[in-house]
């Protein structure tokens, strides 16, 4: 799916793709970031996303590892920007969001039932104060909803909402 990234820098908008990659492909640990989509690609059921640049398709801006529980329930298990897209000086201002808007439209395609566009998540930080920050975060920007204790969803008109605002 073709997608635009904002730069940072205010510079104009980058061509990007959101597709998948062979699990070999995929960043770990050892490239610094902070899961490991090597390994957690592999397990049966999942599917792995990543966004690239058009003019650098080599170098992966965020990933994203998709799952459906019980064959009916999205879950949005990994998502992560790379090391050089977090903090202050970040290159990119929406990879996030492109790849939370892409796992909303992927509740759309295979939720079943009172599952079909809703989308679950787990948050779980080292730290609960960054937990309850993150949580924050999600909720103001992204639409979601705390169900419990780490579990959050998004609803299928805050997914739609998402969907619009990143990836049209």
């Amino acid at each position: 799916m073709k997608i635009r990234l904002t730069q940072k820098s205010g510079v104009e908008d980058k061509s990007a793709v959101i597709t998948t990659v062979p699990h070999k492909k995929l960043p770990s640990l050892v490239d610094g970031w902070r899961f490991n989509f090597k390994k957690h690609a592999q397990k049966k059921g999942v599917h792995a996303y990543v966004i690239v640049c058009e003019e650098t398709p080599d170098k992966i801006e965020g990933c994203l590892i998709f799952e459906m529980k019980d064959a009916v329930a999205p879950f949005m298990a990994y998502v992560e920007l790379a090391p050089d897209n977090k903090g202050a000086n970040k290159k990119f201002e929406n990879v996030a969001g492109c790849l939370i808007a892409y796992a909303c439209r992927l509740s759309f395609v295979y939720g079943k039932d009172d599952f079909l566009g809703w989308l679950a998540f787990e948050v779980l930080e080292e730290h609960k104060a960054d937990e309850i920050k993150l949580m924050a975060l999600y909720c103001k920007k992204y639409g979601a909803l705390k169900f419990g204790n780490t579990t959050m969803v998004i609803p299928p008109e805050a997914g739609e909402k998402l969907i619009s605002q990143y990836l049209k």
